[in-house]
């Protein structure tokens, strides 16, 4: 009986380790992983979730470029936030990205990421066409 308890405790902890969530910035505390900055403008953060868990916050989508071209992440998540709704963040799957030099992102890139479907008629780049550019 001992056996079977600690059998379904040690797959209750295995099966809640599988299942990573991206954590919520914590704007004006959160230290960018890649420049150091402190994360302060919820309309240019972005973030990954390596599949085993780590957590990695940044203060521009640049940032993050950059930092995955440096290492080789196996990621679950990369999110980016929405120019549009700042705070609200966006899987790189479903986001577009403009460059103007009006956006004034942290890092000078002046890069943001809106939903696909929010600007009709704009240039959006998609996620590989960015990585391809800031390479």
């Amino acid at each position: 009986m001992m056996k079977f308890s600690l059998a379904i405790i040690g797959l209750i902890f295995l099966c809640s380790a599988c299942s990573f969530q991206p954590e919520p910035i914590n704007y004006g505390v959160d230290n960018c992983h890649f420049c150091q900055m402190t994360i302060v403008d919820q309309a240019f953060a972005a973030q990954l979730v390596t599949d085993k868990g780590k957590q990695y916050k940044y203060d521009a989508i640049e940032c993050m470029v950059h930092d995955i071209f440096q290492k080789d992440y196996q990621t679950s998540f990369i999110l980016v936030a929405n120019y549009d709704k700042p705070g609200n963040m966006l899987p790189v799957t479903e986001a577009g990205f403009v460059q103007h030099d009006s956006l004034r992102s942290p890092m000078g890139a002046n890069l943001a990421a809106v939903k696909k479907q929010s600007r009709k008629g704009g240039n959006l780049q998609a996620w590989e066409e960015l990585k391809n550019q800031l390479n």
